[in-house]
């Protein structure tokens, strides 16, 4: 069957936008087709830096024959309706329409029966290729030349050069699609690298487009180039005694910056070495695109970089790496004088510069936020194993590099530049850990901080953010979370899980709102002195009393999807959040491993299907006789008025009069596999009763009494979870 092959080639395409494109192009055509009752075989579709590339194969050489009946008016009516239908049908006169009966309203109607003979695929793709193109879902577009003051001038990422359609089955030449955009004619002649074989270069279809490509020095396959780059990296570094440091996101932009990749080594000054590892790879990867690397036997950095050219050059790229490297040691030299001007200066100095960045308008600055930390974190650290006063130092210091030279140059590594301060300060090393890991976690492969005083940091730095903005109703919405709080309440759960942390939440977030709300009051009270904010600011109280409480059900939604991610069920996570008091995460998870396991085994399954018998049943009676007769089923059971032996025998396990039941008391102490056992205790009285009992007895006293039994078996499971909430 036929082949399209479509290219678009242009200037260089910024490569963060290359993979998206590619994905677009295809989507867009392939949908195009679909829609004209064209369907294909497969489609692919490739970018390198200077052209995107679609092929989609087993193409039909025509759209099939279509017949459809349109239903018209009935016979008899008004000429506006029967005008319109004859338009609608493309007919001339109701002669070329037929009368049809309708047999359920017995009444003739018009049938136009319209025929529409397939086009050649051909003349479809010159139809719809032009319009793909010109509604390009670009981030960013340009127009260009002379014809771009025209609004109708094409947009594109980059000025477009040539484009490249044929179409045609394999055993014959295909033909091109005859269509222009932007004054460019779709033709089969492409071009090459740009320096070593920039062409033309007259191609049929893919099956020749894409070596064409290979010997004009141009990679096509994006997933190609990236393999050939990490190959090249690695089998170059261990030639050389080194380490290659992995880096998937720089290897992506840089496979979107070559057609054609060679791989080379630089050097820079060994006195660089001195400068921390991670701003020498930040400083060489920023600016260079390159990898750093490792000298294989120390495991320490090494004074060489690896860089990834778009040539292969006479010389071997001797000049290349020699450029790169004089670029690089002028990047060093300037982060070399940043990291000795920043060593100047003390941390607790910078705080004073906090106090001019604004943290939030409503949240006051940098600096008041730095008060809120260290309070927050000194009542956190003693439940979390840390000393106080070594938590409270950490959380003083932990955004004081902020201001520094060489956070200004690389924000992301702010903390990281801290710990390096503090430890050339001589602050303790338990401080110097805590401010650079007080970020983490900051996504689902990041390191979770283990360290006592670290995660009092941490957690103080995360539940701020969240009860800030969760009292200022700046709440993520849809996907929109400006503030990253999902991810910040993912890494409170992390954090705490991970570390079999006992944490009260709502005791902690009740805590940070008094912090929060007696700050903002001196905050408020000055700036009312100073004839500053407005008196609805005056209380000094951010957010309603409620916060705290709201904030609780958030968190149980990211423990949700950190569970999920672990294989949890999400309606157990419902089942025992749904109980009163739920904001031990450790203790919850914990529940919810337990119930897991109950509820995997015989009588745990079993004992869910009794318990919703008996919740239906309730729920029933309830709708049928009104919240009054409803409230009635909540009194205790009288064990007096019971008659059959299995309603006994159930009675016997779920008596509120007797000892407490074993699962009650085995919840209490926390002992919940210990708890699901004795609740298996159940499994056998239900099946009896349901087997042998009937519920809705004739005998009103009676039946009364049972509704109660089994009101009392839905209060005795639910105070294990909420069964009701479980699913399956």
């Amino acid at each position: 069957m036929p082949d399209l092959l479509l290219e678009l080639f242009s200037e260089e395409i910024p490569a963060r936008m290359q993979a998206q494109a590619a994905d677009d192009l295809k989507r867009l055509v392939t949908e195009a087709l679909a829609e004209k009752g064209l369907s294909c075989e497969g489609a692919a579709a490739f970018a390198t830096p200077r052209r995107l590339a679609l092929h989609v194969a087993g193409l039909p050489a025509r759209q099939p024959d279509l017949r459809e009946e349109k239903k018209g008016p009935r016979v008899g009516s008004p000429e506006a309706a029967v005008q319109g239908f004859l338009k609608s049908a493309g007919l001339a006169s109701l002669a070329e329409a037929k009368i049809e009966v309708d047999p359920k309203k017995k009444t003739e109607f018009y049938l136009a029966v319209v025929e529409r003979k397939g086009q050649p695929t051909l003349d479809v793709l010159a139809e719809i290729l032009p319009a793909v193109i010109k509604r390009f879902p670009w981030p960013k577009s340009m127009r260009w030349g002379a014809a771009s003051v025209s609004p109708e001038a094409l947009r594109w990422v980059r000025p477009l050069h040539a484009i490249i359609a044929t179409f045609g089955p394999e055993t014959e030449d295909p033909e091109i699609v005859p269509f222009s955009v932007g004054g460019i004619e779709a033709s089969d002649v492409t071009f090459g690298h740009r320096f070593m074989a920039p062409g033309p270069i007259k191609v049929r279809r893919f099956d020749d487009y894409a070596p064409a490509l290979e010997k004009a020095k141009v990679v096509l396959d994006p997933t190609r180039r990236r393999d050939i780059i990490l190959h090249d990296l690695r089998d170059l570094a261990f030639a050389q005694g080194l380490e290659l440091i992995e880096d998937a996101a720089l290897l992506e932009e840089v496979s979107g910056l070559v057609e054609w990749p060679v791989v080379l080594t630089g050097e820079f000054d060994a006195v660089f070495l001195d400068i921390p590892p991670e701003v020498i790879r930040a400083t060489i990867r920023a600016n260079q695109k390159c990898f750093v690397l490792n000298d294989a036997e120390s495991g320490k950095l090494a004074n060489q970089f690896a860089l990834v050219a778009n040539i292969d050059a006479p010389d071997g790229g001797a000049a290349i790496a020699a450029g790169n490297a004089r670029v690089v040691r002028a990047r060093l030299s300037d982060a070399k004088f940043f990291w000795e001007t920043d060593l100047k200066v003390r941390l607790e100095d910078r705080l004073q510069k906090l106090e001019a960045v604004t943290f939030h308008e409503k949240l006051g600055t940098q600096r008041e936020r730095v008060r809120r930390l260290e309070a927050l974190a000194r009542l956190i650290a003693p439940q979390v194993g840390a000393d106080p006063e070594l938590a409270a130092r950490a959380a003083l210091l932990a955004k004081a590099d902020l201001p520094s030279e060489m956070v200004g140059e690389f924000p992301e590594l702010q903390g990281l530049m801290g710990r390096y301060y503090a430890a050339a300060q001589g602050e303790a090393p338990e401080v110097a850990e805590a401010i650079g890991d007080h970020y983490k976690p900051q996504g689902p492969g990041d390191r979770i901080p283990a360290a006592p005083v670290t995660i009092a940091v941490a957690l103080a730095d995360k539940i701020d953010i969240l009860a800030g903005f969760w009292a200022i109703d700046e709440k993520p919405t849809g996907s929109k979370d400006p503030y990253a709080l999902r991810r910040a309440a993912l890494g409170v759960v992390a954090i705490v899980l991970e570390n079999r942390l006992r944490l009260r939440l709502l005791d902690i977030l009740a805590l940070h709102k008094k912090i929060v709300d007696d700050d903002l009051r001196k905050l408020h009270l000055e700036r009312a002195r100073g004839g500053g904010g407005d008196s609805a600011a005056m209380t000094g109280q951010v957010g309603p009393d409620t916060v705290p409480a709201d904030l609780l059900g958030f968190f149980a939604d990211r423990l949700k999807v950190y569970l999920r991610e672990r294989g949890a069920r999400h309606d157990l996570i419902d089942a025992v959040f749904a109980l009163p008091g739920q904001d031990d995460l450790t203790l919850i998870l914990r529940r919810v491993e337990a119930l897991g396991a109950f509820l995997s085994a015989e009588d745990g399954a079993n004992l869910l299907g009794g318990y919703r018998r008996a919740a239906n049943i309730l729920r029933a009676e309830e709708k049928k006789f009104g919240a009054e007769e409803a409230a009635s089923y909540e009194l205790p059971f009288s064990p007096a008025s019971l008659r059959e032996p299995e309603e006994l025998a159930l009675a016997n396990v779920l008596d509120p009069k007797g000892a407490e039941p074993r699962w009650s008391a085995a919840i209490r102490d926390e002992d919940f596999e210990a708890a699901m056992k004795a609740l298996a205790q159940l499994r056998a009285p239900v099946d009896a009763f349901f087997e042998k009992v009937t519920v809705n007895a004739p005998d009103p006293a009676l039946r009364l009494n049972r509704l109660r039994l089994l009101a009392e078996l839905r209060r005795a499971v639910n105070g294990v979870a909420d069964f009701s909430l479980i699913a399956g």
